[in-house]
């Protein structure tokens, strides 16, 4: 079967493995540190505050997210957590960098059943060490022609990793969870995209209000029929 795409895109967290869930564990844990102090629900706004502040200075991924957790322990303690409880925060921190990778259903299966037949890529956001590592973990890596880390996924660096990969962007494909960060910016520039949601999408990267129209698979093993239904002979 020949695909209408010269290149198809995976992101990588909460597309190809599990990640936010990791996430919303530790800040349970958080949550349950700093309880002497506050209620609930401010710690939680506090932490996702001092993220979207810090953006700008860490980027993505989770030592950018251990340093907001320790200055929103800082700021919410006025100073008086002990270092022992710094401590934990860090090891809050080290647990989720030492996660075993676990994929989510059908990946591997079509991403080998993929291979050889189009160029593959995988666009991800995050620390680039952390990424690596668990792409390396997660046994994929053999099957992606090209990886891209990226410090965010707009439409400037789609546009120049399409550049630099020589695709045309009517030509491609990206698949992701994010409809903030794999499919607008896609659609923008003119080429496809397919949205796999994830329950458990960080809250950033959700949006809101009308949107426009595009394909959304109930998972990913459900991608090697819709590229069937789109290919030239379909």
């Amino acid at each position: 079967m020949a695909l209408p795409f010269d290149a198809i895109a995976f992101d990588a967290d909460d597309t190809l493995w599990h990640n936010e869930t990791y996430f919303r564990s530790t800040e349970a844990a958080f949550r349950q540190l700093l309880r002497p102090y506050h209620e609930d629900a401010w710690i939680d706004a506090r932490l996702f505050a001092t993220e979207m502040r810090n953006l700008a200075r860490y980027g993505y991924g989770i030592k950018a997210f251990t340093l907001s957790m320790i200055e929103t322990a800082i700021e919410l303690t006025e100073a008086r957590i002990s270092a022992g409880e710094i401590q934990q925060i860090l090891q809050l921190g080290q647990d989720m960098l030492a996660r075993p990778v676990e994929l989510l259903p059908h990946v591997e299966e079509v991403l080998r059943a993929l291979q050889g037949r189009t160029r593959l890529l995988l666009i991800t956001k995050g620390d680039l060490l952390d990424q690596e590592s668990k792409l390396a973990r997660s046994g994929l890596g053999d099957c992606f022609d090209a990886i891209e880390v990226v410090s965010e996924k707009d439409v400037p660096t789609y546009q120049a990793l399409l550049k630099r990969h020589r695709i045309d962007p009517a030509r491609f494909l990206m698949i992701g969870n994010s409809v903030k960060s794999d499919i607008l910016p896609i659609l923008a520039l003119g080429a496809r995209a397919v949205h796999i949601p994830c329950e458990d999408t960080w809250v950033f990267e959700r949006v809101e209000g009308e949107l426009p129209p595009f394909p959304v698979l109930p998972h990913l093993g459900a991608l090697l029929s819709w590229l069937a239904s789109h290919s030239p002979e379909g």
